[in-house]
């Protein structure tokens, strides 16, 4: 599991920052979560191949979290793609992309499909044989979801030498990872167990911002590997988080401390800190596994 940090502040993009977007790599996807200004220049400057992303998750209709989606998707139309494109987004993102793109008579050559938010509780948005998505319900002053993003659990290992020992056909080898005990060559049937070792632990991610301290999301989130949380403010600045519904660096920690996740990511800063270490310094007071994001950053959870 790996992940991009395309931007990492609020508001206002500058000549050093950019708003939310991020790269989210997990069991051979590729998904694409909030859509600043800004975001296909940096998927550019970090190597993210447009081809990959086939979906796009907007958490919410503030400008700098999905301002940047109609370039992107103008910038697939000149680029000829032909994979449909699903956008997972809060109720009135269509509307607004489709007028855009009417009024601009720049309709695309690809499948540009929607699917429309409105549930205050979490839902399954996305599901295949590898991975599930779903949304968190934050608390914002528009509506807002986070999203959680979960591996399911993955084949067994074949343990070679044992496979070898018990004579199985090459055959079943498929039927091994998947868990099923065969027939050896000789009609003897193997205990699956005894010729294979368990799947890799599968990894979980889970997408907080923007939102004001909200411990409903605890159930939902309890025990991911990783949380990316939203930290707006710093100490000095608290009073200000509840008025604007966003979070400070020590209320992410307590969420984190709560639902026992693995590792903390700490992002969308207000740009009117110079020093990050501080937003750091004051989580770690609460939740000790505290990374900081920062554009052009990657992470590795592998």
């Amino acid at each position: 599991m790996k992940l991009t940090i395309l931007g990492c502040y609020s508001a206002t993009p500058r000549t050093d920052t950019n708003p939310t977007s991020q790269v989210l790599e997990i069991n051979n996807h590729m998904f694409l979560i909030d859509c600043g200004e800004g975001t296909q220049v940096e998927m550019r400057r970090n190597k993210i191949k447009f081809a990959r992303i086939k979906h796009i998750f907007i958490s919410h209709l503030h400008g700098d979290h999905f301002f940047g989606l109609v370039g992107l998707i103008s910038t697939f139309r000149l680029l000829t793609r032909e994979t449909d494109l699903h956008i997972y987004c809060p109720k009135g993102l269509k509307e607004v992309i489709t007028l855009q793109m009417k009024l601009a008579d720049s309709w695309t050559n690809y499948q540009l499909i929607f699917h429309e938010l409105t549930s205050k509780t979490s839902e399954l948005i996305f599901e295949d044989d590898k991975v599930e998505v779903y949304t968190i319900p934050l608390d914002h002053r528009v509506y807002t979801n986070g999203f959680l993003f979960k591996e399911k659990e993955g084949e067994r290992h074949l343990d070679m030498p044992a496979v070898i020992e018990a004579n199985i056909d090459m055959a079943y080898y498929r039927k091994l990872k998947q868990g099923f005990d065969v027939e050896n060559k000789d009609g003897v049937l193997i205990d699956n167990k005894k010729v294979t070792t368990p799947p890799n632990p599968p990894k979980s991610y889970a997408f907080c911002s923007d939102t004001a301290y909200n411990e409903s999301v605890i159930p939902i989130i309890k025990g991911v590997d990783v949380l990316y949380h939203e930290s707006t403010f710093l100490e000095q600045h608290a009073k200000l988080a509840p008025q604007t519904k966003h979070s400070t660096a020590k209320e992410a920690a307590l969420i984190a401390k709560k639902a026992n996740v693995g590792t903390l990511i700490l992002g969308h800063y207000s740009t009117r800190y110079d020093n990050l270490q501080d937003f750091k310094t004051e989580a770690q007071t609460i939740f000790k596994s505290v990374k900081l994001a920062g554009d052009g950053k990657r992470f590795n959870f592998d």
